[in-house]
């Protein structure tokens, strides 16, 4: 395959225009338009992904993709008419009989190719993530390799969609279930993922007998793009995952579809509550990720050195972009004495354009995210934090007009303040006190989410006391950010996470099947029927 093209953020207009959306210099990506080739704008567009066909949209509305380093616009994305959303559905239902149908070990063995198709160009797509997305080059690679993870992980379907039996239940009869796939399954993705959260969806959904409508953030569609064409590439059959780009009216048609079975879906909270409550009413299954307010509870007993160094590292990291994020600390006693030393570390992080050497966080993904963070800062100082470290006015070298906040830390924190309930998603670190664990526990479940929490200690039997009794559906013991590997499941909880069955692992396969039971007799000694039965079976005779 071509290289797909490294990011450029600076540069010639012209290199920057071929590199959009991982537009390659000897050939054109089959899920671009080129700007030539474009009536509708100067700059390239995206492509639609329908019956295993790039297509160009018709649509009359465009969406301007931007380059978060520079804020210039280097692609746009169509809002599909009805029609083209119509066509995406209409080609899953026709392929999902075909692929339902289609042995275990064959869609095994698809997947298979898949993932070291993702290994070959793992680098590529990690550059096209940076572009469009704004986050370091290394980031970008670990957003791929933990979505490679779960398509790694859908290749032990043999093992994962195994039923259960039960002969001679009683003489002559056995009860046993399959794990059989719902039909078509649909998936909306967020920015600050591109690889990843798509990767948590389609491949467990497709390698249980599912086909896929596939709604990526209109911010940065080309990292699905690229994985769609390699996923084609390994041998996917046409129909079986379909692409189309949009915001609301798309969201909502997702919603609304009676052929569309279940819905995942990964943001914020008001997006999760509105499709959950939408898609549940239209009797579909829902699993929505959502918002988080993740705490890190730091013991005195705790390692300092590797402590401070996790809690820079997972708060700032991705310039706060994760749901995973540990936005706040709880510093417990004598380890609030601290706060100098995390300042001072937090200073030393080098903020730059994702692509720069030496990059630790890049820009937020757009000119909004950048004020909203700002202005929840300000926010905090108003009602009475301490502004230990002030990331607002950074200005960064050849990328003046890129959307960056450098580390930011607000101490003296209370549960009431505006920039602790909400949550900021950017790089900011609001700091709280407690006098004992216990207190710091009950700061954490009077928070009302419950993504992740990590606490910092040396101390097993602390430890022990937090992870039980912390209402918190992951928990990091000296680990920052307990995001699980996807042999488990990703298990946020609370206010962080709308249904009943969760994202990959165990709960993956539950979420993306239904169960079949079979309750089956065969006489021993014959099987003519000699004389009809008119009464209820009991199963015990």
């Amino acid at each position: 395959m071509a290289a797909a093209a490294a990011a450029a953020a600076r540069g010639a207009w012209g290199g920057r225009r071929r590199l959009a959306l991982g537009l390659p210099r000897r050939a054109g990506a089959p899920w671009v338009a080129s700007a030539a080739a474009s009536s509708s704008s100067a700059v390239p567009t995206t492509k639609l992904f329908i019956d295993g066909k790039f297509v160009e949209s018709k649509t009359t509305e465009w969406i301007d993709i931007h380059n978060p380093a520079t804020n210039e616009v280097v692609a746009r994305v169509p809002k599909a008419t009805p029609s083209e959303m119509e066509a995406a559905v209409a080609s899953c239902k026709k392929a999902f009989w075909n692929w339902s149908e289609t042995s275990v070990l064959s869609r095994q063995q698809i997947f298979l190719r898949y993932q070291q198709l993702i290994k070959d160009n793992l680098k590529e797509i990690s550059k096209l993530i940076t572009f469009e997305q704004g986050k370091t080059l290394a980031d970008a690679e670990g957003d791929v390799f933990r979505g490679l993870q779960v398509v790694e992980h859908a290749c032990s379907v043999t093992s994962l969609i195994l039923g259960e039996t039960m002969p001679s239940i009683t003489k002559d009869m056995d009860t046993y279930t399959y794990r059989l796939p719902l039909g078509v399954c649909a998936g909306i993705a967020p920015f600050n993922f591109p690889a990843m959260i798509p990767l948590w969806m389609f491949p467990m959904a497709m390698v249980c007998g599912n086909t896929f409508l596939m709604k990526p953030s209109e911010r940065v569609p080309g990292a699905l793009m690229f994985l769609a064409k390699l996923f084609q590439d390994a041998g996917a059959p046409d129909g079986t995952l379909n692409i189309i780009h949009g915001q609301h009216e798309a969201v909502n048609f997702i919603c609304d579809h009676p052929d569309i079975r279940a819905i995942s879906f990964v943001g914020s909270n008001q997006a999760g509550e509105y499709i959950y409550e939408r898609g549940s009413r239209n009797g579909k299954r829902v699993q929505a990720n959502m918002g988080a307010k993740n705490h890190g509870v730091v013991m005195p007993d705790a390692n300092k050195e590797n402590t401070l160094n996790q809690l820079v590292g997972a708060a700032f990291g991705a310039a706060g972009q994760r749901c995973m994020a540990l936005s706040t600390a709880i510093l417990v006693g004598e380890a609030q004495k601290w706060l100098p030393e995390l300042v001072e570390r937090a200073k030393n992080l080098r903020v730059n354009a994702g692509d720069q050497p030496g990059a630790d966080l890049g820009p937020l993904i757009s000119p909004q995210a950048k004020e909203r963070v700002c202005h929840l800062i300000e926010k905090g100082v108003k009602e009475g934090a301490s502004l230990l470290l002030d990331g607002r006015n950074i200005k960064v070298k050849g990328y003046e007009n890129g959307n960056f906040v450098g580390p930011t830390i607000l101490a003296n924190v209370k549960p009431n303040m505006t920039c602790y309930k909400e949550e900021i998603f950017g790089p900011v670190l609001v700091v709280l006190e407690a006098d004992t664990l216990d207190d710091a526990i009950k700061m954490v479940n009077n928070n009302p989410y419950g993504n992740g929490t990590a606490i910092f200690t040396t101390n097993g039997a602390t430890a022990r006391k937090y992870s039980h009794l912390v209402d918190v559906g992951q928990v990091g013991v000296n680990v920052p950010i307990p995001v699980p590997l996807p042999m488990f499941s990703f298990t946020g909880s609370r206010a962080s996470f709308r249904g009943d069955t969760n994202f990959y692992g165990k709960q993956g396969v539950q979420f993306y099947t239904q169960l079949k039971t079979i309750i089956s007799q065969w006489k021993e000694e014959d099987a003519t029927v000699t004389k009809p039965a008119v009464v209820m079976p009991t199963m015990g005779n």
